[in-house]
């Protein structure tokens, strides 16, 4: 044990939770990574509206659907953004730490303090895409598809600049090289930095798979599809990494939670790409901007 410990990696000192502070005030990179990573799958998803190429089909179209212009985009970043966070915090409480409601009611709204679940985040933007797309009149699963080509650079940016800087959520004790010794740990055993795990599957994996798919086989020519291998990519990389990641709350059976509320991503996920799949192209129709002059 004392040789695992000695070839263990020590959490770098020089990585601090605060972007900077000033006094009592300081700013945490916990909420600068969502902000940054919103703002990058914002201005991903306006580059695949300009990339005019990835949206014209291949042969019979069914019809036209809008492409979401600019503005709209703007305007979904900030739905999904109270998506994001209401969600989020929410289903860490629900499906968590449900003690909190009566224990603590007011720890509830502390969102700075940490204490942020994936799956109720993705409720909460599934809740805003719906909520967009029924306000727009544009359809749903071309909605969905532009939440999600971008989505995985949020989930990078979150895993490593607000999980793993923050020194949460981290793996099980484990003997690899490049095993980590967090200060957050009581235990101070090396563990599986799963954080980075997460941020290169969840993150920029899930991103290059999506990206293959919408510019070599033109995925967004067939709303639905993005949105459904965002679905199956998450929950079979989730489902992946928990076998490394330190269980944060009981078990559910076998599994843990994360794995429970991955399971149902991955069979919805399947579901919606071969439904997508098997009907027939769209054809692009855009939409003037407002400022177009």
């Amino acid at each position: 044990m004392l040789a695992v410990i000695i070839n263990a990696i020590p959490f770098p000192d020089w990585i601090s939770p605060n972007v900077f502070s000033i006094g009592n005030f300081s700013v945490k990179w916990y909420g600068v990574s969502y902000i940054v990573g919103i703002m990058l799958a914002l201005f991903y998803a306006i580059s695949c509206v300009k990339n005019r190429e990835i949206w014209i089909p291949n042969g019979i179209t069914r019809g036209n659907a809008i492409i979401p212009s600019k503005q709209n985009l703007d305007d979904l970043m900030m739905y999904t953004l109270f998506g994001i966070i209401i969600g989020g915090r929410l289903g860490s409480v629900l499906l968590y730490t449900p003690e909190m409601i009566v224990n603590d009611p007011i720890a509830i709204f502390k969102i700075w303090e940490g204490g942020m679940a994936f799956h109720g985040g993705f409720a909460g933007v599934c809740a805003a895409v719906w909520l967009f797309a029924r306000k727009t009149k544009i359809e749903l699963w071309r909605v969905a598809d532009m939440a999600a080509v971008g989505a995985p650079l949020g989930i990078f940016m979150v895993r490593l600049f607000g999980n793993f800087v923050n020194q949460e959520l981290y793996g099980r004790p484990a003997n690899v090289p490049w095993a980590f010794i967090f200060n957050s740990d009581p235990t101070s055993q090396p563990r599986h930095p799963s954080q980075l795990y997460e941020a290169a599957l969840e993150g920029i994996a899930l991103w290059l798979l999506i990206r293959l798919a919408t510019h070599k086989f033109k995925a967004l020519t067939k709303p639905g599809t993005a949105a459904g291998i965002f679905f199956l990519g998450y929950g079979v990389f989730r489902i992946f990494v928990e076998f490394f990641r330190e269980p944060d709350a009981a078990l559910f059976g076998p599994l843990t939670r994360g794995m429970s509320y991955s399971v149902p991503m991955v069979l919805i996920g399947l579901l919606i790409i071969v439904w997508a799949q098997r009907r027939p192209p769209v054809a692009p129709k855009r939409l003037a901007e407002p400022d177009a002059e």
